[in-house]
């Protein structure tokens, strides 16, 4: 009796656990939807109507908010400018990492955990502290108003994480393939190019998309680095829109929605290789 007892308590509860998480789920998502909703129907109306009637419909709707920003010549250039930035930024990131994390997994030498672990230190250093002295470093090698000066250093605060999720991966290769490829007559590099590199890419996808969005959203670097309005990317282009019409909120609100909506496509295009990486990796672990 005790035992079908103990087999039917979880099937019990199983009914009122699934509600709780499933209640979770859609109070997290209403966290999420209702203020971008807000902002999205915000940008159809003008500020009196905000002001009037702020979680209402728009009367009337004011496309031409959401219209004048889509027929900006420098709304685009900034979106061209961050995409720029976050391509190079990742290509950089991912093979430098790739390499270096290929170093940790598959080589044995005096240090390694040593040099590991101060790889893995890069991520307990605040961005912030380290604006100045990058700022003069930039500035000696000529670097400011120039996007390799925001594409290098994001990589180099992009590394340490990149590295420690493909080291995970690139360990849980068995050794027999690697053994096989050397007795086949592979070189070390060519097994990490033919052989690992392709096993790996659900790693590969997850920490690609990581650097997009990290480069995407990056503020603060770009600010410092450039003061040529050309140059600017899509983050700054909501500051500098912002103080342009600082009391039109309506159409802030709407420049807001159009620059977000670059992120959201490319996460939903990019999110069945983000979620199949991360459990790749559950698994591997």
């Amino acid at each position: 009796m005790s035992t079908s007892r103990h087999k039917q308590s979880p099937t019990s509860g199983g009914p009122l656990r699934s509600l709780s998480l499933h209640t979770i789920v859609v109070i997290t998502a209403l966290f999420v939807a209702v203020p971008l909703v807000y902002a999205v129907l915000g940008g159809f109306k003008t500020t009196r109507q905000l002001s009037s009637n702020p979680i209402g419909l728009p009367d009337p709707w004011m496309p031409e908010n959401y219209g004048g920003i889509l027929a900006s010549g420098s709304f685009w250039h900034m979106l061209w400018n961050s995409t720029y930035i976050a391509v190079l930024t990742t290509l950089v990131v991912v093979a430098v990492s790739a390499l270096a994390a290929f170093v940790f997994a598959r080589f044995a030498f005096r240090g390694r955990e040593a040099l590991f672990t101060m790889f893995a230190a890069g991520l307990m250093f605040p961005f912030a502290v380290a604006i100045l002295p990058l700022f003069v470093l930039l500035r000696m090698f000529g670097l400011l108003d120039n996007p390799l000066g925001v594409i290098l250093p994001q990589a180099a605060f992009g590394m340490p994480m990149t590295i420690i999720i493909l080291r995970g991966f690139f360990r849980a290769i068995p050794g027999e393939i690697e053994e096989a490829a050397i007795l086949d007559g592979c070189t070390p590099f060519g097994f990490f190019w033919r052989i690992l590199l392709p096993m790996a890419r659900p790693a590969i996808a997850t920490v690609s998309v990581l650097a997009v969005v990290s480069s995407w959203n990056q503020f603060m670097l770009p600010l410092v680095v450039f003061s040529d309005d050309g140059l600017f990317t899509i983050p700054l282009g909501v500051q500098q829109f912002q103080g342009q019409y600082a009391t039109d909120v309506a159409r802030v609100m709407a420049y807001i929605v159009v620059a977000m909506l670059p992120a959201l496509g490319f996460y939903a295009v990019a999110e069945r290789q983000l979620v199949s990486g991360l459990t790749a990796g559950a698994v591997k672990g």
